[in-house]
């Protein structure tokens, strides 16, 4: 089979491998698109302090049940699943009261162990999930990302007199936006620093005046002019920029809340003060917990669309230009797939 495999940080290629076979409580997935994350452009670029290399990367896939590996039935041979890349230990603190997606002993596929840039991959047959009748496989490869807007959504709570803000319009953004907008109905203000992306979040959703160029309109007094001189009442940060969370919690209405997406490294001079006088809460968010089976459900429901941030569709032969694309041109590119063709 042919993997896309990064042997050590800013060298890549499309290699030759061995065919993997299912382990016991596996499934065998032929994978037909994968989506490029942040994430996988950290791991080429060796920024990334959890992976091991050489690795086959890729963590949002869609692809069909091939093989199956002992104690899975048979007649799952033939579904069209996405593949939860979360994997726990079960027994951990963490996992034992409800939180897996922040294991002790965590793996992620297409970070601690092989991943879907690759023709096939295996995943324990509990992570695989059919996917909603007729939607269509290059959306179906975008719920891994739809799970991790449903998973900061899941943790600071959405009430329905919030008023919420999206720093970033990028994929994590606009998945917010819509989970805000379309499944709780509450008003929800996006900023970028690119028109294009913003006018995405309008087609997705947004309202004229819910979005906000912050390299003309200084956030703060943006949202005075449209009416939120208390602050929002609900903060998501989809940039992970240190300065983005100092800026937040001087903004927020007091009892606001605030959910964190990043991993950066570099600390965030916050006020505690700031803190203490609103009395706002942080939420940290990692990956997804068990978001899966409600992101579906939202989709079969006709709730949301995970294909509307879908940008370009690249043969996986040519990752190169599809890193190229999702990185350096952010003003046209969105979500960017690798297509593995109907024939992997």
């Amino acid at each position: 089979m042919l993997s896309v495999v990064v042997d050590q940080p800013n060298s890549m290629a499309v290699l030759e491998r061995p065919m993997p076979e299912p382990g016991p409580g596996e499934v065998r997935v032929r994978v037909r698109f994968a989506g490029i994350c942040g994430s996988d452009l950290h791991i080429f670029h060796g920024m990334n302090p959890f992976v091991l290399y050489p690795r086959i990367i890729g963590h949002e896939f869609v692809g069909r049940i091939g093989a199956v590996g002992e104690g899975v039935s048979p007649s799952r041979i033939g579904e069209t699943v996405v593949v939860d890349p979360v994997i726990s230990c079960g027994q951990c603190h963490a996992c034992r009261i409800g939180r897996q997606n922040v294991c002790s002993r965590l793996q992620v596929i297409g970070v601690h162990r092989d991943g879907g840039f690759s023709q096939f991959v295996c995943a324990p047959e509990k992570n695989a999930y059919v996917i909603p009748a007729g939607l269509a496989l290059p959306s179906a490869s975008v719920i891994e990302p739809f799970a991790v807007a449903a998973n900061v959504t899941h943790r600071t709570g959405v009430l329905p007199s919030d008023i919420a803000l999206i720093y970033g319009a990028g994929p994590v953004g606009l998945n917010l936006l819509q989970v805000l907008k379309k499944v709780y109905g509450i008003k929800a203000y996006i900023t970028d620093h690119f028109d294009e992306r913003l006018a995405l979040a309008r087609s997705i959703g947004a309202a004229e005046d819910e979005t906000i160029n912050t390299l003309r309109e200084p956030l703060p007094e943006a949202l005075a002019r449209r009416g939120v001189a208390g602050g929002p009442t609900l903060i998501y940060d989809a940039v992970c920029h240190p300065s983005i969370l100092e800026e937040a919690v001087r903004i927020a209405a007091p009892a606001g809340r605030i959910g964190v997406l990043g991993f950066s490294n570099t600390p965030s001079a916050i006020p505690q003060q700031e803190l203490t006088k609103k009395e706002l809460t942080l939420y940290a968010s990692r990956l997804n917990c068990a978001m899966f089976p409600t992101v579906i459900d939202w989709i079969a429901r006709g709730l949301v669309d995970p294909g509307q941030i879908i940008t370009h569709q690249v043969d996986f032969r040519d990752v190169r230009g599809a890193f190229d694309i999702a990185e350096r041109n952010p003003r046209e590119s969105c979500k960017v797939l690798l297509d593995f063709g109907l024939d992997s």
